[in-house]
């Protein structure tokens, strides 16, 4: 077991950093669609589907 870390620590490394960029990334989508931000970023006022994807609030 020993042998195969040693010969393989470089991916491992590399596969940990990945997962954990990832993770982020996808900790940060859920965090902003938790609160009600746009996804590209800019809003829905100048959308050309304003109110089509996002009912009107009563």
């Amino acid at each position: 077991m020993a042998a195969w870390l040693s010969e393989n620590i470089g991916n491992i490394v590399v596969i940990i950093i990945v997962a954990t960029i990832l993770a982020l990334a996808i900790r940060s989508v859920i965090k902003d669609k938790r609160s009600g931000k746009s996804s590209c970023g800019c809003g829905c006022a100048n959308c050309a589907m304003h109110g089509k994807c996002h009912p009107a609030k009563k």
